[in-house]
């Protein structure tokens, strides 16, 4: 990822939850356009094995 993809990420945890929501909505409209290849089962299965644990996390916190 180049330098001004990663300050527009910045940018972006910087909004206010709201506005987070406002952009991410504007974005996925455009991906709508893109030729995307179908996730794979290994791509699933990672995606869903971060999730976990990301809610594992959360809950060992909110304990």
């Amino acid at each position: 990822m180049n330098t001004l993809a990663q300050e527009i990420l910045r940018n972006f945890d910087n909004l206010p939850d709201t506005e987070q929501r406002a952009l991410a909505v504007e974005i996925l409209k455009r991906l709508g356009n893109f030729d995307v290849p179908p996730l794979t089962d290994e791509d699933l299965v990672l995606n869903a094995e971060e999730l976990f644990l990301a809610l594992d996390q959360q809950e060992t916190d909110y304990e």
